[in-house]
């Protein structure tokens, strides 16, 4: 029997949520659209998968049983369709490197030109993801290596090597009570609205609101962005304030905000970092050992 692999993924949210709203919201689907993928699979194996009530969805015997393989199943597929994936860009000699905004700042260029001196006949395709997917790529097979902001989600499963450490800055409206200040406390700003990333990215975002220096405060959430762009204008426009590092004054000056140097809270770190599946490709090794010799001072 064929099943789609997008109807096992849906199953396995609604299980592991037991809510068809929540799993929906996780998801980026209607709650209606979500409900009718569960009924078309619960048509094509021909067995009642949840009951449903208003305390939410609870899965049946055949649910459970399908609940407990098929986590395992999507893995299975998932590290197939990863292999195939790369061996195809190895076949074109291109390497997939995933980025955020600025990736390693100004010593990308070097970097990429240090690995096609190792690599003669090789070429960098550089894939930037918006912020709603910190991993860059490395999560969903995408790309070979990434260059990212730490931490992002799913961290532990891959190698990682700090090439940049640098401080983070307040970013303020222009007209904002402190923006004329030379160094502000993070203090006296962390119970401002932020303008921040979806609450899915869970640590990306925490760092981000300085979750870490609030002495257990929640942050409170201006609006919720995915790009640069959008949030230089949400601040520009008053939405809320942020934290960017320090590079941000260089790659994204723009009227109407303002960057200041803040106190008492963690420096941001950018890192290159791979999946453990690729720890036998000599390719992936030279983009790392190029990042490293570019940026030898890194942790």
């Amino acid at each position: 029997m064929d099943v789609d692999t997008r109807l096992l993924r849906y199953f396995v949210t609604v299980a592991e949520e037991g809510n068809l709203t929540r799993a929906a919201e996780r998801l980026y689907v209607s709650q209606p659209a979500l409900t009718k993928q569960i009924r078309q699979l619960e048509a094509r194996l021909g067995v009642r998968l949840f009951t449903r009530s208003r305390a939410g969805m609870a899965l049946t015997d055949p649910g459970r049983a399908l609940a407990d393989r098929a986590p395992a199943l999507l893995d299975g597929w998932d590290d197939a369709w990863r292999a195939t994936k790369a061996a195809s860009r190895r076949a074109a000699r291109v390497l997939y490197v995933g980025y955020l905004a600025s990736a390693a700042n100004e010593a990308t260029p070097r970097i990429i030109a240090e690995f096609v001196r190792r690599r003669p006949g090789w070429r960098v395709e550089m894939r930037q993801s918006p912020w709603s997917a910190p991993a860059a790529g490395l999560d969903e097979g995408t790309v070979d290596v990434a260059l990212v902001r730490l931490p992002f989600p799913g961290q532990d499963g891959f190698h990682v090597r700090v090439l940049i450490t640098e401080p983070r800055h307040v970013v303020l409206p222009a007209a904002h009570p402190l923006a004329a200040r030379e160094i502000v406390a993070f203090r006296e700003v962390r119970d401002e609205p932020f303008v921040a990333p979806a609450p899915e990215t869970g640590a990306w975002r925490d760092h981000w609101t300085g979750a870490d220096e609030r002495d257990g405060r929640p942050p409170r959430i201006g609006t919720v962005v995915e790009q640069p762009d959008d949030w230089l204008s949400a601040i520009a426009n008053g939405l809320g304030i942020g934290l960017a590092p320090a590079s941000a004054t260089r790659f994204y000056a723009r009227p109407g905000i303002v960057y200041r140097p803040v106190a008492d809270i963690a420096p941001s770190r950018v890192a290159v970092a791979w999946p453990p599946a690729a720890d036998g490709n000599p390719v992936v090794r030279d983009f790392v050992e190029s990042c490293l010799a570019e940026l030898p001072d890194g942790d």
